[in-house]
């Protein structure tokens, strides 16, 4: 089990949640902590999750508001297991920066309404996959204020261009399907009518054969 999943199912699902998508980070301006909770000093690897409370997704009548939230979730050095850290309501979050619009960059920013934090992710397409990710769920669950993506490439701004991609992948492979069924088709009815014709002759030499 990888990292992410690890975390969806210790962190979120125990709480009926269900873990949207995550990155990995580190700090630009790396902030020195030098005491754990437990005394000693350590390392620690650092995740931003999106989630969502599962009756926002399964609610048919969806009278309940939707709770989406971005938290952040720490790894310490020698451990197995995840610490959820802070954790912020999507309502909460004001700007996510892209940082350069013109090249995949794994930098980025979000600004909460009592935070800021400045990240780098562990690899550019991670954090395009987590905006885009998050910029669809904003669309998707906040009504009123949503946030402001800024610097951010026109991929992202797509949102779910990710399901969109993966539709596209399956409607091609269901074409590519069906095409080798109707081609297969044919061939079996050349087949068919191919062996009526060696019946139809063998019928015949027979019935000459029993003449003579």
């Amino acid at each position: 089990m990888n990292a992410k999943s690890a975390i969806s199912k210790e962190i979120f699902a125990p709480h009926d949640e269900r873990m949207l998508g995550a990155v990995q980070v580190k700090r630009r301006t790396k902030k020195k902590i030098p005491f754990l909770a437990t005394g000693g000093q350590g390392e620690y690897l650092t995740y931003i999750c999106l989630s969502v409370m599962c009756f926002s997704i399964y609610s048919v009548t969806n009278k309940k508001p939707a709770q989406a939230s971005i938290t952040k979730v720490k790894q310490f050095e020698g451990s197995t297991s995840f610490v959820k850290r802070t954790q912020w309501m999507l309502e909460q979050l004001r700007q996510v920066n892209g940082i350069d619009p013109n090249r995949d960059s794994p930098e980025f920013d979000l600004l909460f309404e009592n935070a800021f934090d400045q990240w780098v992710a562990n690899t550019a397409s991670e954090k395009c996959t987590f905006f885009q990710v998050l910029h669809h769920t904003c669309q998707r669950y906040l009504t009123d204020k949503k946030p402001e993506f800024i610097n951010c490439q026109s991929k992202i701004m797509g949102g779910n261009s990710i399901l969109h991609s993966a539709a596209d992948s399956v409607t091609s492979a269901v074409q590519k399907a069906s095409q080798a069924l109707n081609e297969r088709g044919e061939r079996l009815g050349r087949a068919e009518e191919k062996t009526e014709e060696l019946k139809n002759s063998a019928q015949q030499f027979a019935e000459t054969a029993h003449k003579v």
